[in-house]
């Protein structure tokens, strides 16, 4: 007999195989089998995660490609080509955890910050859910996760700015939360900061690893802050994150307030790109050992009649992921 059962909390799949055979010193009169031999029939339980990878496709003029089929895509682990067990848009619920910067430098954002989450977070899903973090040189998380989103865009009519950007520790903080809190969900962190970190407590590879353990890809909405030329340098010195290239990793992106006109549109077009990110899944073949806890790598492609990756289309994903513990 076999059954199968598949649980998204965790996404994983648990599989059960019972095999019975028949005993020889069964009488003609046994029905059923004994105590003794009902012990004897083996069981055999194995766990596979279900890896899923987000991925926005962009054309060569940077426009997101929003009509893409499953056989479109082709997906690698450590450069073996995976089959793609699963494939949506939009369809798994959203947790999504904004981490505020409240140090002086965007004071000037706060206001237009309120107004442009407001409409900005209407646009997710009703069964989506928003958390909201601040910090300075400390974190402080001033919302858990809710469905009601206004509840987070009133909080920030209160916020006062001033202090150090512990940017390492927000987002490290947030992935850590979205990881306990939202394990059945698709995982952002969404960063409002000019991204000029001047103090940091986690490592910045504690800080992606993190992040990447969670599955949680961080997205910047960069305002142009207010930083001396000091700052700006010291920003680039060991221990401090670099917002780029953490966005890179986990596959997210920065939406930069200038380019995009205002903190509005800028976020609006940061909320409409996570609507149309495509979730593919596959599962990790057997020789894949959690134990290790080593950082497998991914690589999303489409299928050569698109062209080349790079130049003819584009790709933002997650470069890797670690395998489940349990």
């Amino acid at each position: 007999m076999k059954s199968h059962q598949k649980l998204w909390c965790g996404q994983i799949l648990v599989v059960a195989v019972v095999c019975a055979a028949a005993m020889a010193g069964w009488g003609a009169a046994s029905s059923a089998p004994t105590q003794e031999v009902q012990e004897q029939i083996p069981t055999i339980k194995k766990e596979v995660r279900l890896v899923l990878v987000e991925a926005t496709v962009k054309d060569k003029g940077g426009k997101a490609m929003k009509i893409l089929k499953q056989e479109d895509f082709l997906l690698f682990e450590e450069g073996q080509a995976q089959e793609i067990a699963h494939f949506s848009q939009d369809q798994l619920p959203l947790a999504v955890a904004m981490v505020v910067d409240l140090s002086g430098s965007i004071q000037p954002f706060l206001r237009p910050l309120r107004y442009a989450s407001m409409s900005a977070l209407k646009a997710l899903k009703k069964e989506d859910e928003v958390a909201l973090f601040t910090f300075t040189q400390y974190v402080d998380r001033r919302v858990d996760l809710t469905h009601d989103k206004l509840s987070v865009s009133d909080q920030i009519e209160f916020f006062e700015a001033g202090g150090a950007t512990n940017i390492n520790d927000g987002v490290y903080e947030a992935a850590k939360y979205l990881l306990e809190k939202a394990p059945a969900a698709r995982r952002v962190i969404v960063l409002v900061s000019d991204n000029v970190p001047t103090a940091g407590g986690y490592s910045p590879n504690d800080v992606l690893n993190e992040a990447l353990e969670a599955d949680a890809a961080v997205y910047s909405l960069k305002v142009p802050g207010r930083n001396p030329i000091g700052a700006k340098a010291l920003s680039v010195g060991r221990g401090l994150v670099n917002v780029k290239k953490l966005c890179e990793e986990t596959g997210g992106e920065i939406f930069e307030v200038e380019k995009e006109g205002s903190l509005y549109l800028a976020f609006a077009a940061l909320i409409e790109r996570l609507k149309t990110r495509y979730t593919l899944g596959f599962y990790p073949g057997s020789n894949v050992n959690a134990t290790e806890r080593k950082l497998r790598k991914l690589e999303v492609k489409l299928h050569p009649s698109f062209g080349v990756k790079g130049k003819d289309y584009s790709v933002v994903a997650k470069r890797g992921y670690f395998p489940a513990t349990k």
